[in-house]
């Protein structure tokens, strides 16, 4: 199995033993999988080590102008090699960093994910 199809049975099964108040919350937000962030992001000034990314406006964040639909951005080649840093699986690393982006579309900030470890 390769990473993409890891990846996918990760992020179906973490949805699935999601709370049902956060599953369907949860569905509503599209995962796109890349091997690693692009050009255009990475001269936007973020991390080229980077696992993840929210992109969009929090659920229930009111703005007049709310840009890009939400989505979260999985970065595999990026988390393939944190696991390997780390001594974790591909599959706990794709799961803690799913789980970091989906608490960021939800409306949690960086102190609330390190409260759960999703830091």
């Amino acid at each position: 199995m390769n990473l993409e199809e890891t990846a996918r049975r990760t992020v179906a099964q973490t949805l699935c033993n999601l709370p049902e108040e956060l599953r369907s919350a949860a569905e509503s937000v599209p995962v796109f999988l890349e091997s690693l962030p692009d050009a255009e992001i990475t001269a936007d000034g973020v991390d080229s080590e980077i696992l993840g990314l929210f992109v969009g406006s929090p659920r229930h964040w009111q703005n007049d102008d709310p840009g890009p639909p939400p989505q979260i951005l999985l970065y595999l080649e990026n988390i393939f090699d944190e696991c390997m840093d780390a001594g974790t699986t591909f599959e706990e690393e794709v799961r803690r960093t799913y789980l970091h982006e989906l608490g960021h579309y939800l409306g949690l900030d960086e102190s609330d994910l390190a409260a759960r470890d999703l830091d």
